[in-house]
């Protein structure tokens, strides 16, 4: 008889060790940021519907596997980028509609792969003022949630310029 896994595979053949795959949970299954009391003050926004950490670290570790120099290549290239687009919105003359909420919309797919669940939120509010012709859509909260974000990175990564 062959060994089976958790997930009630077989583990290979007969003498040969097979990996064995871990059943993932399900969305309903993790537990929301809002939910958690861990986190140590100085991670979390000053103003905040649900007191997340700017950063989740756990969401993190679990995106890069724990591998601490790839989570700090991600938060040194999501520093660079939120720096960049917040200047592009923050400019004179930042361009139509269309091009500030493409570019709200990239800063959230980078803010949700490390963690950064309000930077996310705010440039997902952000691009649907854009996508709606909102003539007052400005991105100061926006801007504001990737001044926090750039603070924790920067405390993260263990410089004082945040």
């Amino acid at each position: 008889m062959r060994a089976r896994n958790s997930l009630g595979e077989s583990a290979g053949r007969p003498g040969r060790s097979a990996p064995i795959r871990e059943a993932w949970p399900m969305a309903a299954d993790v537990p929301s940021p809002c939910d958690r009391t861990d986190f140590p003050a100085t991670e979390r926004p000053a103003a905040h519907d649900c007191d997340a950490p700017v950063i989740d670290l756990a969401h993190l570790a679990r995106q890069t596997l724990g591998d601490q120099a790839l989570e700090a290549e991600l938060l040194a290239l999501f520093e660079n980028q939120a720096a960049r687009i917040t200047a592009q919105l923050t400019a004179p003359g930042a361009g139509d509609a269309k091009l500030r909420g493409d570019l709200a919309h990239t800063l959230r797919g980078s803010a949700l792969a490390i963690g950064a669940g309000e930077v996310a939120r705010a440039a997902q509010v952000y691009e649907t003022a854009c996508a709606a012709g909102s003539p007052g859509a400005a991105p100061g909260d926006l801007v504001e949630a990737v001044a926090r974000a750039r603070a924790a990175i920067a405390r993260r990564l263990g410089r004082s310029d945040g």
